[in-house]
């Protein structure tokens, strides 16, 4: 049982494992950091603790941003789009954002079209 705001809660559409992607956006330049996924519980713990918390699909279970890594995310804001099943995450991000140690999860491929 979440206790995230059942005003917040009614708004979110949801997918069929009751999760909802979040995209991460660096507060002042706007860049994209990462794309994560939360559930009604860790958007509470990310409104509640200023750490952007977030589901694992693959090890189902909760994790905090820079928990093991120290590359901490404070959350600045949280807004939900219009639909209701997207939220936007702005934060401060302490060190690289990806796992692989780029500074955003979208350094590596840059897709061309022709």
């Amino acid at each position: 049982m979440s206790s995230l705001d059942p005003d917040v809660a009614a708004r979110l559409k949801r997918d069929d494992q009751g999760l909802v992607p979040a995209v991460v956006q660096q507060v002042g330049t706007g860049e994209v950091l990462m794309v994560g996924w939360m559930d009604d519980e860790a958007l509470h713990r990310t409104l509640t603790t200023g750490r952007g918390t977030f589901w694992s699909r693959s090890r189902q279970a909760y994790w905090v941003k820079g928990e093991t890594s120290g590359h901490v995310q404070h959350v600045r804001e949280v807004r939900l789009d219009c639909d209701g099943d997207t939220l936007l995450v702005t934060v401060d991000q302490e060190g690289p954002a990806c796992h692989t140690g780029d500074h955003t999860c979208f350094d590596a491929d840059l897709l061309l079209s022709t």
